[in-house]
């Protein structure tokens, strides 16, 4: 229990620090560009539009909404993510007990380090927060409906209970789900693909005799996880814009976006257009000359 509130305070704080972050690459990955490109050249000569980075984006928000503006969606964001917390931990000690708990005769415990072991924790893992994903898709989706009103000015999501009840009300109980199923298939892609790459590196790549080896392993444990995240950012994309899909809010409407039926069809008209990979970066924001990034910015070329 003890370790379960200390990870709930971590995350909690971590969670304050990073949310204007987050708040900015949400309204990036909507497509919300208010801001005009400049025009400039990359390393090759070549010329590039260059977007507004996360420090130009924060300061506009600070200057319509203030410094409290950068906080929007912070309230349900923090309540996913204790509630996430508390759920995988409960979650994982079930899976531990019911692994610790063996018949006579039965398989034997397998070996740390191997492949058996990988894939046994990595399913543990992927089961915990499977159900964390779950519980808490509701409060995400308030999250980012609450941070996609900037664009419109609106203030239908203006609290959970509110918001609750809005989405309640127009689209059901399927609505505190938009977007689920591409976040499952994301993480757990982005879990298996981390653990088996770090799994199958520290084994034929890291010799034990090394010095160092520890850190070596910790060390391909993170760069493994990053590729992970790179690889299965579209689905992150792609279920953050289902979650804002048609739910009354400009942000989630033409210009900036389709009406959906699916996330397939999501997947496949961003495809289309080239933006898989829209707010994937912050800072490094470039787009080629000629090209157009969103129906708003057309008044800039």
């Amino acid at each position: 229990m003890a370790d379960t509130c200390g990870q709930v305070l971590l995350g909690s704080g971590l969670t304050v620090l990073s949310h204007p972050l987050m708040y900015i690459k949400v309204l990036i990955q909507v497509g919300h560009e208010p801001l005009p490109p400049t025009l400039g050249r990359n390393l090759f000569g070549r010329q590039v539009y260059q977007l507004p980075g996360l420090f130009a984006y924060a300061k506009h928000i600070v200057k319509i909404d203030g410094k409290s503006g950068l906080f929007k969606g912070l309230v349900p964001r923090l309540c996913a993510g204790t509630l996430g917390t508390v759920v995988h931990s409960q979650v994982v000690q079930k899976c531990h007990e019911n692994d610790n708990v063996r018949l006579p005769g039965g398989p034997q415990k397998s070996q740390a380090g191997s492949l058996e072991h990988v894939v046994n924790e990595t399913t543990k893992e992927m089961i915990a927060r499977s159900c964390a994903t779950v519980v808490t898709h509701p409060f995400h989706v308030i999250t980012l409906r609450c941070m996609v009103q900037f664009i419109g000015r609106e203030t239908k999501y203006s609290g959970i209970f509110d918001s609750v009840v809005t989405i309640y009300r127009e689209e059901g109980v399927l609505g505190f789900f938009a977007g689920l199923i591409p976040r499952l298939l994301g993480d757990v892609l982005a879990l298996w693909i981390c653990n088996m790459l770090a799994h199958f590196i520290n084994t034929y790549a890291i010799d034990d005799s090394m010095s160092h080896t520890g850190e070596m392993k910790n060390c391909s444990q993170a760069v493994t996880g990053f590729f992970a995240s790179m690889l299965t950012y579209p689905f992150v994309l792609v279920s953050n814009l289902m979650a804002v899909n048609n739910c009354g809010l400009s942000g989630g409407l033409p210009p900036y976006a389709s009406v959906y039926p699916s996330w397939i069809d999501c997947w496949r008209h961003l495809s289309r257009e080239g933006n898989m990979s829209r707010g994937n970066s912050l800072f490094f924001r470039k787009l080629p000359a000629g090209k157009m990034y969103a129906l708003e910015q057309k008044r800039f070329f």
